[in-house]
């Protein structure tokens, strides 16, 4: 009874020290008395010792979250690494289907960072995606839903120019120029229907850019279009400029007006070399006999990427005797083409089927009569063979009236910018 009694007053005094001891987080515990502090740690420890109470650990906060960060490999998609993160597919599910920019989770790119940010039950609260470096992705957890939303910052654009003579090659010169390699080939893009890259470059060529460097948040982090471009060519100044039309369409035209992209393309490949020309009297290097060689071939490495040289229906896709690997496309009525000695063939690519100009058909290589990897590339007038090289290609139509107007407004200053960009570089030369 007396110990029942004694741990009674003891629990007392114990409730009592404890209302203290919360208040005394206020800092003006540090200014009382010494000997009330140690009264209190005699009160505490009797009652350790006569009730075996241990005080329990303080409970965490209903807010305390984790995060997981995880950067997207090549292969990889959200639905794996969910798995790898151990998160709830129901959840994943809700995410990709909560509205339209929901689907946007389901493409996500290798080097990009994933966030999954849990709650203290280890449920996912929010689902953050970098998609681009001024695009965020967030997925946030309403009761048992999410709401999806696309974060943009601000692009800032500013121009900046590139000026580069020709010595090893358009790619190496480009490049010590400080042109970006996107750019380097949209410059052979610009220009592909009237300069044949792979032959007719020379040394001492030159060419002027001015185009687009995009920052977010005073950071760069890529470059935009190409707006104004010089390139002279064997003496001859080939100049375009960019220009988009009433129905949002964007293309490169003279500064008269004037498209530079034509029906066909100058050659089916970026960069390669030719290595065998028209020639109906050629010998052939393997039957060692005179047999005509009715188109030109191009020396790339296997698995070099072969273009469609205009729009076309594909009337043939197959293997054909010492061709190898053959695909030809017809151009309206009065003009075809074939690409032979493939390695392969672009996936979907099918007999019957269209074909837009610069659109990937099949890749380099040495399938049929071939010593080594390289494209045949013929090109034929109502069934006729003709040298790539030296037909006249049919040009677009012109620009309209109304249209043209426009068009020169809006053009004049990037015009103005190129030539300032061509007079800096000299100035510096100089």
């Amino acid at each position: 009874m007396q110990n029942r009694i004694l741990k009674s007053a003891l629990l007392g005094a114990y409730t009592v020290v404890a209302a203290g001891a919360s208040y005394g987080l206020i800092p003006h515990r540090t200014f009382e008395d010494k000997r009330t502090l140690e009264q209190e740690a005699l009160i505490s420890a009797k009652i350790n010792q006569y009730t075996n109470y241990v005080e329990p650990a303080p409970e965490q906060p209903l807010d305390v979250t984790e995060e997981l960060e995880h950067t997207v490999r090549s292969g990889e998609s959200l639905s794996s690494i969910f798995s790898d993160l151990n998160l709830s597919r129901e959840d994943l599910h809700k995410i990709v289907h909560a509205n339209a920019t929901g689907k946007q989770f389901a493409d996500v790119a290798p080097g990009n960072d994933v966030v999954a940010t849990l709650n203290a039950d280890g449920e996912l609260e929010r689902l953050t995606y970098a998609k681009t470096p001024f695009e965020t992705l967030i997925a946030t957890r309403h009761d048992d839903e999410f709401d999806v939303e696309l974060l943009s910052k601000k692009v800032d654009y500013q121009l900046a120019s590139a000026k580069a003579t020709i010595h090893a090659s358009l790619f190496e010169d480009g490049t010590r120029a400080g042109l970006p390699e996107k750019l380097i080939l949209k410059l052979a893009d610009i220009f592909a229907w009237d300069i044949d890259f792979a032959l007719n470059l020379r040394e001492g060529d030159q060419f002027t850019v001015v185009y687009e460097k995009l920052f977010v948040d005073g950071k760069e982090f890529d470059s935009g279009d190409i707006l104004s471009v010089e390139f002279v060519n064997q003496g001859k100044v080939y100049t375009a400029v960019r220009f988009e039309d009433n129905q949002g369409n964007t293309g490169y035209y003279t500064p008269e007006g004037n498209s530079l992209r034509k029906a066909f393309l100058q050659t089916p490949m970026d960069f390669a070399k030719i290595s065998s020309h028209f020639d109906l009297h050629r010998k052939h290097p393997i039957l060692n006999t005179i047999r005509a060689h009715k188109g030109v071939d191009y020396s790339a490495a296997t698995g070099t990427p072969i273009k469609s040289t205009g729009d076309g229906k594909i009337i043939f896709k197959g293997g054909k005797n010492g061709y190898g690997n053959v695909v030809e496309i017809e151009h309206g009525q009065k003009y075809s083409t074939l690409y032979a000695h493939l390695s392969g063939f672009k996936s979907g690519l099918k007999t019957g089927g269209s074909v837009k100009q610069g659109e990937v058909i099949g890749y380099v290589g040495s399938t049929g009569l071939a010593t080594g990897p390289h494209l045949h590339y013929e090109f034929r007038i109502n069934g006729e063979h003709v040298n790539p090289l030296t037909v006249k290609l049919p040009h677009s139509l012109p620009m309209d009236a109304t249209v043209l107007a426009k068009f020169k407004a809006q053009t004049q200053p990037l015009l103005a910018q190129l030539k300032q960009a061509k007079g800096e570089a000299q100035f510096a030369q100089n």
